[in-house]
């Protein structure tokens, strides 16, 4: 397995396949590693009635029978589209927790791009920026949210980012 140690600093993987961030918002990854130092796959079933992935690999799930939202982006900086991407995301995860419904936002680690889907789903929910990105690294991993630019983005406002994102160039 590829780490991105050298890259962020953060551990990988985490230390549990996913966390409840608030009631039925859940975030993780696609490997964790268990109280013996094993690397797990974390395979995801019937657990949760919305998985949206933003990496995604082979035999890892949602079963059949759950909704299943795929949108890969990449960890690092963004375009426009892939930032209404991330904010349509989070929108139904935001939507799925007030339906009391259970939802996984999952990424490679469940640290970067899960964490500014989460995060950006709280703020929908009426979380604060700071207290949303709080939030996630005191529920999932102080590693969360590691990639600096994701910050950046919760705390200028996705809109705002696409905008800025959006904008060509200046002539060279």
């Amino acid at each position: 397995m590829r780490t991105r140690r050298k890259e962020s600093g953060a551990p990988e993987p985490p230390t549990a396949p996913w966390d409840e961030i608030v009631p039925g918002l859940w975030m993780g990854g696609h490997f964790w590693v268990d109280g013996l130092g094993e690397t797990r796959q974390a395979v995801v079933g019937s657990d949760f009635d919305l998985v949206i992935s933003l990496f995604t690999r082979p035999g890892h799930g949602p079963a059949p029978d759950v909704e299943h939202r795929l949108a890969e982006i990449p960890d690092g900086p963004l375009t426009a589209a892939q930032l209404r991407s991330v904010q349509q995301a989070a929108d139904e995860a935001g939507k799925a927790v007030r339906g009391g419904r259970a939802a996984l936002v999952r990424c490679h680690a469940g640290y970067n791009r899960s964490g500014l889907v989460v995060a950006q789903a709280l703020i929908g929910l009426g979380h604060g920026a700071a207290g949303a990105v709080g939030l996630v690294r005191r529920r999932r991993s102080p590693w969360a949210l590691n990639n600096r630019l994701f910050e950046e983005y919760l705390t200028t406002g996705l809109d705002v980012a696409g905008l800025l994102a959006g904008l060509d160039p200046p002539p060279g």
